[in-house]
């Protein structure tokens, strides 16, 4: 029977032997050699990269080196059964993610039940039918890689995103960019949440109102500000659910630029209007900018001019407007 790393090996080895650029990998986790030999050759055959364990404490090692696509689970086997592994493939972040498909003949609905419990997308009965099964995994396979894009294309765009349980508080799944700033604003990494977002997250889940979005988190770091936003319920709504929310990093530089750009200003212009909108006096921008109040107020001149308006208030009133329009993240949240 061919099989694709059914030896323990490094993860950074076992990286190299998968080629998910070509085709998607599958985990079968069962005890009963004939059951991986009937699976391996009908997914091996279609294209799929499989991989293989014949108990709990395998599947668990191997999920968490390869990280397959999708997981084919046996739900009765000695010692750690299949219930069990899915629990703890579920708590972790770097696993939560992974599709699992359970495959049992146990037909009562307690236990088919107890299998969605543990975070499966879907079951089959046993004897295993390979067609069925090709089946099934063809339409979870689907929407885990539409997902997966997407989260993709959020980092590329410079949004992070993380999933957070409210009854426990962990964070069960985090992109890249999301762990590195929230190492960076906060000093933690999964499971643990901050505790100002989490504490942020149960306040508006409690008193979250139909169709209407809470208020968003916003924490300044320097010339920086890292704010969140929910963005959708994902599971079940018991314990308050888990929830996928949105993180963007936005500077005061960028926010600047885009002033500049907006109204057609240099640098220094689109600078001094920037303070001016943050409520700063021309004494108070000169310190900032390093020039004299004067040569503040002969840069608010030309702002005037260049905008149109006569005073302060109205030029501020644009560069907010326009701020809130092109970086809505950086104006008007609340601050942890």
């Amino acid at each position: 029977m061919k099989t694709r790393a059914s030896l323990p090996l490094p993860r950074l080895a076992l990286e190299r032997t998968l080629d998910r650029a070509n085709s998607d990998v599958v985990l079968i986790v069962d005890d009963v050699p004939d059951n991986l030999v009937v699976l391996h050759d009908a997914l091996d055959e279609s294209g799929y990269t499989v991989l293989l364990a014949t108990s709990g404490e395998a599947a668990l090692q191997r999920a968490a080196q390869a990280l397959p696509d999708i997981i084919l689970l046996d739900a009765m086997m000695p010692g750690m059964d299949g219930f069990e592994v899915a629990r703890s493939l579920k708590a972790l972040p770097r696993t939560a993610h992974i599709p699992i498909v359970f495959m049992t003949g146990l037909t009562e609905t307690e236990h088919l039940v107890a299998a969605m419990d543990c975070g499966a997308v879907d079951y089959v009965t046993k004897p295993i039918k390979p067609k069925e099964v090709l089946a099934r995994m063809a339409v979870h396979l689907q929407g885990a890689r539409e997902k997966r894009q997407a989260r993709n294309a959020l980092d590329a765009f410079g949004y992070a995103s993380i999933t957070v349980r409210v009854s426990d508080g962990r964070l069960m799944w985090q992109t890249p960019l999301a762990r590195d700033l929230l190492l960076r604003y906060y000093g933690t990494d999964a499971p643990a949440t901050p505790i100002p977002v989490l504490a942020w997250l149960r306040r508006h889940v409690a008193c979250q109102e139909p169709q209407s979005e809470p208020p968003r988190l916003s924490i300044a770091q320097g010339a920086t500000r890292l704010t969140f936003r929910l963005h959708q319920q994902i599971g079940d709504s018991e314990g308050g659910g888990d929830w996928l929310i949105i993180m963007q990093e936005v500077s005061e530089d960028s926010v600047i630029k885009a002033i500049a750009q907006s109204f057609k200003l240099t640098p220094k212009e689109a600078e001094v209007l920037y303070w001016v909108v943050k409520g700063k006096t021309n004494r108070d921008i000169g310190d900032i900018v390093g020039s004299s109040p004067m040569t503040v107020k002969k840069h608010l001149e030309r702002v005037f001019s260049k905008l149109g308006v006569e005073t302060r208030t109205a030029a501020a009133a644009m560069a907010m407007q326009r701020i809130a329009q092109l970086h809505p993240h950086f104006a008007g949240e609340p601050k942890p």
